[in-house]
């Protein structure tokens, strides 16, 4: 049994949906590109194995992190029958720069759409987990996880449009975020920005919580 991750970051720069990929330093595929993974331990969960990979191969830790699915298709592995399971995560791509370690020998963000090939099945899980986030996305409040904790609603709809990889109109999309009233406005504005400093929010996490529980539904 083996696990593999999937770890999207947003660019905001450069305006992209990021993936951490590793360079495997062993066979199978030694030298090409892979998602961060490996195999469960004896009396490890899957969870607590995904994370261990994670911060082995890529220095990443306490980070969000969901299942995906379960890729066992025969021949997925050269090695022999190895079953994964996929957990896809989601972080702020400043504050986790990726540091190479364990059996990978580079790691490195790379823009989703420009992703090289990869080892084993790894493009059908970086696919699916692709599919996931854009789905959930626009039901559950996942990408504030790929924001810095205060954020602008213009970085906020940025994410929404590079992720969804379509146009959002700006007043709607303001008017239904803030009609929640799920956002913390912090009273504060941007600093040693060329722009007009925009107002600063942070997600109400622990009132999303308490709402959920009596079937609130986050949907843009």
């Amino acid at each position: 049994m083996a696990v593999d991750c999937v770890v999207f970051g947003l660019d905001a720069t450069k305006a992209d949906l990021r993936v951490l990929l590793i360079r495997r330093a062993i066979p199978p595929f030694k030298g090409g590109w892979a998602l961060p993974g490996g195999f469960v331990w004896a009396g490890e969960s899957l969870e607590d194995a995904a994370r261990r990979e994670l911060k082995e191969e890529t220095g990443l830790a306490d980070v969000f992190l969901e299942q995906l699915y379960t890729f066992g298709e025969p021949g997925r592995d050269p090695r022999g029958r190895v079953v994964s399971v996929a957990y896809y995560a989601l972080v702020n791509l400043n504050e986790h720069p990726p540091k190479a370690s364990s059996d990978a020998e580079g790691a490195a963000w790379t823009p989703v759409a420009k992703a090289p090939s990869l080892a084993f099945d790894h493009a059908k899980i970086l696919e699916t987990a692709l599919a996931r986030l854009k789905g959930k996305l626009r039901y559950e409040p996942l990408g504030f996880e790929l924001l810095p904790r205060r954020f602008t609603l213009s970085q906020l709809q940025r994410l929404y449009e590079i992720v969804l990889e379509r146009a959002l109109d700006k007043r709607n999309f303001r008017k239904k975020l803030l009609a929640m009233d799920r956002l913390v406005d912090l009273k504060e504005v941007e600093k040693d920005v060329a722009h007009r400093a925009a107002r600063l929010y942070r997600f109400d996490e622990e009132k999303y919580r308490q709402l959920k529980k009596k079937g609130f539904n986050f949907e843009l």
